[in-house]
C-alpha cells in the first residue's frame, strides 16, 4: 500500500505497475492524472468524468476509437453514462431514436455525505444522513 499527495510520487514503474485506475476523485483534469505516467505507469484511467483534453471512452458506444499510441490518460465516464450511454446508442443506432428522455439514478452514498443530519452549506438535502434518506442529487 503506497500514500502519496502527489501522483508523480508514487513508484509505479519500480513496481512494474503498468495500468493506475484513478478512483481518488482529485485527478480528474488530464495534466493532473498525467502525474501517475511521471511516476511510471503506462496508462491512466480516470473512473470518473474528465477535463483537459482526456478522451472519454464507454464500452459498446466509442470504445473502437480507443488508440493505443495515442490514448495514455482516458477516462471511462460516469457510472451514470456507462449504464444510459450504450441503451441510447443502441437505440438510435437501430433507428428507433428517442424524442424525449428522463432518467432516475439511485446511488449508493459517497464519502462526501453526511453520515448524520447536520448543516449543508451546498443545500438542506445535502445536510440529511446518506445511510438513512434518499437524498436527490446530480451526478457525473
Amino acid at each position: 500500500v503506497k500514500a502519496q499527495r502527489n501522483p508523480a510520487d508514487l513508484p509505479w514503474g519500480k513496481l512494474g505497475v503498468e495500468y493506475v485506475i484513478e478512483s481518488t476523485g482529485l485527478f480528474t483534469v488530464k495534466s493532473a492524472a498525467e502525474g501517475h505516467l511521471r511516476g511510471g505507469a503506462r496508462k491512466v484511467i480516470i473512473s470518473a468524468p474528465a477535463s483537459g483534453g482526456a478522451k472519454t471512452f464507454v464500452m459498446g458506444v466509442n470504445h473502437n476509437e480507443y488508440n493505443p499510441r495515442e490514448h495514455h490518460v482516458v477516462s471511462n465516464a460516469s457510472c451514470t453514462t456507462n449504464c444510459l450511454a450504450p441503451l441510447v446508442h443502441v437505440l438510435v443506432k437501430e433507428g428507433f431514436g428517442i424524442s424525449t428522455g428522463l432518467m432516475t439514478t439511485i446511488h449508493s452514498y459517497t464519502a462526501t455525505q453526511k453520515t448524520v443530519d447536520g448543516v449543508s452549506i451546498k443545500d438542506w438535502r445535502g445536510g440529511r444522513a446518506a445511510a438513512l434518506n434518499i437524498i436527490p442529487s446530480t451526478t457525473g
